[in-house]
C-alpha cells in the first residue's frame, strides 16, 4: 500500500520502508535541499537538508580518500546555488558523515550557478552568466579539495549531465586537448536538458532527440527534462506527459525512435520538472514535491511538501 497522501511539515520524519535496500533522492528546490529516502518503491522519510536556494544538484558516487583503509570511499554531494557550488561529503557506502540531514557544506569560489553535473571524478558546473568550469575534487578525511578550471563560455545554460551541457543555442560537451578544457558545439537549439548515460539524449522545445548519425528524432512536442540511466532506460517529460523507453542497451536502427516509446499513466497531473535513475529505480518528481518512484511494478507517490523543484539527484545508501 502506498503512503497517505497527507499533510505533514517537511520537518517530520515517517519510514515506511522495509528492508530492502534504500536509495536517497536528494531534490533542489526553491525551498531548499530535500532529502527523500526511497526503498524498494516505498516514498519513506524525508528531511530539509538546507534552507539554501537550490538550482540544480548532482552525486558523486564515490570518492577515493588516501589512506582511508576500510573506509577508503565516500559520495560527494554538489548543489548548484546562488552563492555559487556547494559541496559536501557523504559517508562511507553512501552514509552521511554525521547524519543524512547534517551534511558539512563547504563553498566553491564561483559565481551563482544554475547547473552542476558529474563528470569524468569531478563536476562540471555552469554560472548564470554562461561561464563553465570543471571543479576537480579530492578528500583529505573529511575535507574537500577542489581545484577549478575554466571550460568556456556560452549563452543561457540549462542542465548539465555528464560532458553535455544543454543550452539556449544547442548541446555543447566540454572536451579536453592541448592540455585544458573548451566547449564545443554538436547540435540542436533550444535545448532544455541532457542525458549523457550511454546514447545522449536532448529534450528541447520541438522535441527528444537522441544521437546517432546526426541528432535523430525520437519524440515530437515540448519537452523540459529527460533522464537516462546508461542501459537503454530513459524517461523524458513535456507537455504531453512521460515518456519512458524500455529494452536493450541498443544505439542503432530504430531503438530510439518515436516506436521505442510508451507513454506513461501517472498517479498525478501536476507537470514533472524533475527526472533521475539509481540502481533498479526510476524517479520522476512534480514541479509541486510530489515524488513518484517505479522499480518495475507500477508506479508509487508521496508528497513531501516543497514546491520548485529544479532537479534531483539518487544515490544508493545499501
Amino acid at each position: 500500500m502506498a503512503p497517505a497522501e497527507d499533510d505533514i511539515s517537511i520537518e517530520e520524519k515517517r519510514v515506511y520502508a522495509g528492508t530492502a535496500g534504500r536509495t536517497d533522492a536528494f531534490l533542489a528546490t526553491g525551498m531548499g535541499l530535500v532529502r527523500v529516502a526511497i526503498s524498494d518503491d516505498l516514498v519513506g522519510e524525508f528531511a530539509l537538508v538546507s534552507r539554501m536556494d537550490a538550482r540544480d544538484v548532482s552525486v558523486l558516487p564515490t570518492v577515493d580518500v588516501p589512506g582511508g583503509g576500510d573506509e577508503s570511499t565516500f559520495g560527494l554531494l554538489a548543489v548548484a546555488t546562488d552563492d555559487g557550488p556547494q559541496l559536501a561529503a557523504l559517508g562511507p557506502g553512501s552514509e552521511s558523515a554525521t547524519t543524512p540531514d547534517e551534511l558539512d557544506f563547504s563553498e566553491v569560489a564561483l559565481g551563482p550557478c544554475v547547473a552542476v553535473g558529474v563528470h569524468d571524478g569531478g563536476f562540471l558546473v555552469a554560472e548564470g552568466d554562461g561561464a563553465v568550469s570543471r571543479i576537480s575534487v579530492s578528500l583529505d578525511g573529511q575535507s574537500i579539495r577542489t581545484t577549478v578550471d575554466p571550460v568556456g563560455d556560452l549563452a543561457d545554460p540549462r542542465a548539465i549531465d555528464g560532458s553535455l551541457i544543454a543550452a539556449a543555442d544547442g548541446v555543447y560537451k566540454a572536451v579536453s586537448g592541448g592540455g585544458g578544457w573548451r566547449l564545443e558545439h554538436v547540435g540542436l537549439s533550444d535545448v532544455r536538458d541532457v542525458a549523457g548515460s550511454g546514447l545522449p539524449l536532448a529534450a528541447t522545445g520541438g522535441g527528444i532527440y537522441w544521437l546517432g548519425n546526426g541528432w535523430m528524432d525520437a519524440l515530437d512536442g515540448e519537452f523540459g527534462v529527460v533522464a537516462a540511466d546508461g542501459d537503454g532506460h530513459a524517461m523524458a517529460a513535456g507537455e504531453g506527459g512521460l515518456w519512458i523507453r524500455t529494452g536493450a542497451a541498443d544505439t542503432g536502427g530504430d531503438g530510439w525512435g518515436e516506436d521505442a516509446w510508451t507513454l506513461a499513466t501517472l498517479p498525478v497531473e501536476a507537470p514533472i520538472a524533475a527526472l533521475g535513475y539509481g540502481p533498479g529505480t526510476a524517479v520522476a518528481v512534480t514541479a509541486d514535491g510530489t515524488v513518484c518512484v517505479d522499480v518495475g511494478d507500477g508506479w508509487r507517490h508521496r508528497a513531501v511538501g516543497v514546491r520548485d523543484v529544479n532537479g534531483v539527484a539518487l544515490v544508493a545508501r545499501d
